[in-house]
């Protein structure tokens, strides 16, 4: 089992693989200005990588669902970031509304040079294992991620002669409606960067699982947090939705329904636990406090 850890991305998250294509194409058309929906990570991205481009940003969040490392990301690169009354979806209809209207790119994962950049994780996997996995599992929010995923795994066979994995996609249960099959009007996960009811990509996140002999499956929110405190205990700290896809993975492992002995597997961790520390802070006790005195932390670590 390898682990492809995106958090150490430039800004946190796999958002920036595709970030940089779209702003870059943007910039070389002439525009001025770029524009986003987003659960939060894309905020960030986009708001990075235009800064860097000389292009002004506007980001449009749901309102109070957006965590704040997130969004701090997008305030300090210098967006414009306006809240919605409503959810990330009503957000995107927005989005798309105003560039269809005024000359403003559009950089969510709508925009297609946003997945030639995602698919090169795909790339890289195939180059670090010498071969394509046997099983690749991921999270699935707008769907963009596991749809390049897909392309980045064809395009490698097709130019090397290798094999393709099966795709494990998973959403939250809360907010799946891949699973479904219908939309989530109120979609609702503490894994803030999946919380969305109406994937942009779903139809192509449906027909790439399909087409790999694999499938998008849902697991709770406490499974969810469950794989996030044991991926933490060996040094890997990630935001909620990043251990959607192990959790899945580990949800068909105990119901029987993957063998995976002598396979290789991939499991793609999406974001930095920076990114979305809200739970751990909302619960965290206050650190225990002691006199600057040798004696009282000896007492407080050894107990005497």
């Amino acid at each position: 089992l390898y682990i492809k850890f995106e958090g150490l991305n430039p800004t946190g998250s796999f958002k920036d693989r595709g970030m940089t294509v779209a702003i870059s194409e943007a910039a070389w058309r002439g525009a001025r200005t770029v524009i986003c929906a987003s659960t939060g990570n894309t905020a960030a991205s986009a708001a990075a990588y235009a800064a860097r481009a000389g292009l002004s940003s506007v980001v449009l969040i749901p309102q109070g669902k957006v965590a704040a490392g997130k969004l701090a990301g997008a305030v300090a690169y210098g967006a414009k970031v306006i809240q919605v009354q409503g959810s990330f979806d009503d957000a995107l209809s927005l989005v798309v509304a105003i560039t269809q209207k005024h000359p403003i790119a559009l950089v969510n994962s709508l925009n297609p040079f946003r997945l030639e950049g995602q698919k090169t994780a795909a790339f890289e996997i195939c180059d670090t294992l010498g071969c394509a996995p046997d099983l690749l599992c991921l999270p699935v929010g707008n769907a963009g991620n596991i749809t390049s995923y897909w392309m980045g795994f064809q395009e490698y066979a097709a130019a090397k002669g290798m094999g393709l994995p099966r795709l494990l996609g998973v959403q939250a249960e809360g907010s799946a409606p891949l699973v479904f099959g219908h939309p989530v009007d109120k979609p609702e996960t503490v894994a803030t960067a999946i919380r969305i009811g109406r994937p942009a990509r779903g139809e192509q996140a449906l027909q790439a699982a399909e087409e790999s002999g694999g499938k998008i499956i849902a697991v709770s929110d406490d499974a969810i947090l469950e794989m996030q405190r044991r991926l933490a205990s060996e040094g890997i700290w990630v935001e909620p939705a990043s251990a959607a896809g192990l959790a899945g993975l580990a949800q068909e492992l105990r119901e029987g329904k993957l063998r995976l002995k002598g396979q290789r597997v991939v499991a793609v961790c999406t974001g930095h636990g920076l990114k979305d520390p809200d739970r751990i802070t909302s619960q965290m006790a206050a650190p225990e406090v002691i006199g600057a005195s040798f004696d009282e932390l000896e007492k407080m670590i050894l107990g005497r």
